[in-house]
């Protein structure tokens, strides 16, 4: 089939496959980050890449970021905050939009009421399947990202469909883990104003590329990569433990300076994982 521009359109089943030519049998539980616009057309759109990644996972799961629900209290205001300050976040809830820059997949996963979201107002995921609950449930506000430790303890995958490490949120695990200071940002709770852990950007994660290699296949324009989880966490804290900066980005305006200006003056604390859930 050809789309009104008459490129070939990507189709469900051709997703399927491609998910299958890199190990994916169904059985595995995945944390996937995708952009449609990168197979060029996808017949079905976001729906579809949502079937034939549960198709090829018993667990599905996707970051839902929603920065924009950020509050940013004036007592305990930190010099890494944006000046002038944001206008108070947005409040969240269980349908609440997720960041633009987060894309149309994750939020087409929001919008099905059957599947789950975490609580956490700026850093959730959306999961679907088998182990979702029991993958969600493993965030705090100190370890927002614990949803990947949980992956990890069940041998899970990551699977970049059309984007490439800079969208990884693993590599964020791997950072803490690793002991990478963690700057304070603040969230609404339950009507109240709480202090939650947030990461360094991932404008350079693309550095990690190089430290290790994924199942590949191409399908349409796009390109899918899959990693098991596992390793690529521990590649990432091997990577930090001789190059702290390795994944930090140098323009002048991001957070990551405030993490660096940390790095140098204290170095880092690993952290243990921890089996949450087990």
């Amino acid at each position: 089939m050809l789309n009104f521009l008459r490129r070939p359109a990507v189709t469900e089943e051709e997703l399927v496959e491609a998910l299958a030519e890199c190990g994916l049998d169904g059985t595995s539980h995945i944390v996937a980050h995708a952009s449609l616009r990168a197979f060029g057309f996808v017949e079905g759109g976001a729906p579809a890449m949502i079937r034939a990644l549960r198709t090829a996972a018993a667990t599905v799961v996707m970051p839902a970021f929603s920065y924009y629900t950020l509050v940013w209290p004036e007592e305990g205001r930190q010099p890494d905050w944006p000046r002038p300050a944001p206008p108070p976040g947005a409040g969240f809830g269980r349908f609440t939009r997720v960041s633009s820059d987060i894309g149309r997949v994750p939020q087409t996963l929001v919008d099905d009421p059957s599947t789950l979201r975490s609580f956490h107002p700026a850093l959730s995921f959306v999961a679907v399947g088998d182990q979702a609950k029991e993958i969600l449930d493993a965030q705090t506000l100190e370890a927002p990202y614990a949803p990947i430790g949980k992956l990890y303890d069940l041998d899970g995958h990551t699977v970049l469909l059309g984007v490439d490490h800079r969208s990884n949120t693993t590599v964020h695990y791997g950072e803490y883990l690793a002991g990478m200071p963690l700057l304070d940002r603040y969230v609404m709770v339950n009507g109240k104003v709480r202090k939650t852990s947030f990461p360094n950007c991932s404008a350079d994660f693309g550095r990690i590329a190089s430290n290790i290699e994924g199942r590949v296949a191409h399908v349409g324009r796009g390109k899918i990569s899959v990693f098991e989880v596992r390793e690529l966490v521990d590649r990432t804290v091997e990577l930090l433990s001789h190059d702290p900066e390795a994944l930090l980005c140098t323009y002048p305006g991001c957070r990551c300076q405030a993490v660096r200006t940390l790095v140098r003056k204290h170095g880092l604390t690993p952290r243990p994982h921890v089996n949450v859930n087990a």
